[in-house]
């Protein structure tokens, strides 16, 4: 379907906006977070906000070059529930890690969202290569996310 560009970029943008805006509302890294032991190979501070501001604009690429990818509604509409779903995932990670301080369950609700990540990926593929080539680096920082949430369960638990 051909489609206009303006209002997907525009709510992509939105919707990128917000979820890492709650994201980092939602992350504290005051004394808990930084009595935490961490794996030796845990990236600088400064890391973090450069490393999502990436990989947010590329996910809202990805959204938006799928979405006018799409060949009908149903399956744009799909996209759009992915993406819902993965942005749903991404703020319940922060949530249950810094706000719950549950490294434990963060854990196991990040495998959640590298398997939306993933879905998103092999669901892009259909429509457009470039979507799905724009989302692997999050894969790949959520998979790195992964290893150091578990460092960190393993060197504080339990909780």
């Amino acid at each position: 379907m051909s489609r206009p560009w303006a209002m997907p970029v525009g709510i992509a943008v939105v919707a990128a906006l917000v979820i890492a805006l709650l994201g980092g509302t939602i992350t504290d890294l005051g004394p808990w977070y930084q009595g935490l032991h961490k794996p030796a190979f845990t990236p600088p501070r400064p890391v973090f906000p450069i490393a999502w501001t990436l990989i947010f604009a590329l996910a809202a690429t990805a959204g938006v070059t799928a979405w006018r990818g799409a060949r009908d509604v149903r399956t744009s509409d799909t996209v759009i529930g992915l993406f819902a779903l993965n942005g749903f995932l991404n703020i319940l990670w922060s949530l249950l890690f810094f706000r719950l301080q549950r490294p434990d369950w963060a854990f196991f609700e990040l495998i959640a969202l590298w398997c939306s990540i993933a879905l998103l990926i092999v669901y892009c593929l259909r429509i457009s290569r470039l979507a799905a080539a724009l989302l692997l680096p999050y894969l790949a920082w959520v998979t790195v996310a992964g290893l150091l949430n578990w460092q960190v369960v393993q060197l504080n638990g339990p909780f």
